[in-house]
């Protein structure tokens, strides 16, 4: 097989590969529909952060599941520099700083907001991203690595592709059970191993982060409770690690009290969380719209529903979208915001977040 596929999730309950397009579903009602009048076996795609936006959400051709990564050709990947920042770090500074002019105003509702900057690259030759993918899953064995072919959500995303390796799961459904696993409060991986542990064990008792953490927890428990019984949520959050970066995360999870909400109803009702827009949603959204403008699929969501409902939905982080002729892509980093947050330490988060993607194309950054 040499045609790249048109979707791709490698994550710990196995590999799922999306052939052609048999359906493009730019709008979310419809691939809603379809599932629910068991008119389409299974639904792929990506939903954008903005999910008034188009969707990039198809019922593919063919659909396997498997054990692993098919044996695609493997390329070697062009050269590639950095040729843009948006903002910069004095900028993305300043930018901060209006933020936190809101979130210490004792009089403002904002509590948390997610502010991020965007990477141009440059590649002196084609990409393929199957061999992106490859490399992204040879470097986070624990991450959710995806491949998703944005050309369902029509305008300029025709041809292009979301590449990326997720280490945030936002929900998944099995049956009547509920799964998520919320993320929010980072640091960076350290070479030195005592002191990357140390990193990661000043990162759990860090009170700004664990507030940050928090406001991520209680808007996703607001938001099960309607959907869920016996909801359990972890009493405080719990370590793990990319090969790049420290996270917390807080395990939770609750039985369906109906049977016909779907993965896919799921992802759409707590997207976006806390954890890529902010507290208040409302607000945090509104001001990242003003600050940022339209972010496209980074800090979507990423997944599959099938027909009975099951599915299972990642976060798309640490990733870039190549453009349609491979020749450019453009990858985002964020970090969340709060009153407590420093600026300067803030700019240095985005940076160890952009080192998953710029890693895997070999950039030294």
């Amino acid at each position: 097989m040499t045609r790249e596929p048109t979707f791709v999730v490698d994550g710990p309950d196995g590999v799922i590969v999306g052939e052609g397009v048999h359906t493009a579903f730019p709008h979310i009602a419809d691939a809603r529909a379809a599932l629910a009048s068991h008119s389409t076996p299974i639904i792929v795609g990506a939903l954008p952060f903005d999910l008034t936006q188009p969707a990039a959400l198809i019922r593919p051709q063919s659909v396997r599941f498997t054990g692993k990564l098919p044996e695609w050709p493997q390329r070697d990947l062009p050269a590639v520099e950095i040729t843009a920042t948006t903002p910069d770090a004095d900028e993305h500074r300043r930018r901060i700083e209006t933020a936190l002019a809101r979130l210490r105003d004792p009089d403002d509702a904002l509590h948390k907001v997610v502010l991020a900057r965007a990477l141009r690259l440059t590649a002196d030759g084609r990409l393929d991203a199957r061999t992106l993918l490859r490399r992204l899953a040879a470097k986070d064995t624990q991450a959710t690595k995806y491949l998703v072919d944005l050309s369902a959500a029509g305008d300029g995303n025709s041809g292009t592709v979301l590449v990326g390796a997720s280490p945030e799961l936002l929900v998944a459904r099995q049956g009547q059970q509920v799964l998520c696993r919320p993320f929010a409060g980072s640091a960076p991986r350290l070479a030195d191993p005592d002191a990357d542990a140390a990193n990661g064990a000043a990162l759990a008792a860090s009170q700004k982060n664990r507030h940050e953490h928090q406001l991520v927890v209680d808007a996703l428990r607001a938001a099960l409770e309607p959907l869920c019984t016996d909801l359990q949520v972890a009493d405080r959050p719990q370590l793990t690690k990319t090969a790049a970066v420290w996270h917390l995360y807080t395990p939770i999870s609750g039985n369906l009290r109906e049977k016909s909400t779907s993965a896919l109803d799921l992802a759409v009702a707590l997207h976006p969380t806390p954890a890529v827009g902010g507290s208040p949603t409302d607000q945090a959204v509104a001001l990242i719209d003003d600050i940022e403008g339209d972010r496209g699929f980074y800090a979507g969501t990423v997944g599959w529903c099938d027909q009975r409902g099951d599915g299972r939905w990642v976060v798309s982080i640490r990733c870039a979208q190549l453009s349609a002729d491979r020749r450019t892509a453009t990858a985002h980093s964020g970090g969340g915001i709060v009153a407590e947050s420093d600026p300067c330490e803030e700019v240095d988060e985005t940076t160890t977040k952009f080192r998953t993607i710029l890693s895997a194309l070999g950039v030294q950054a």
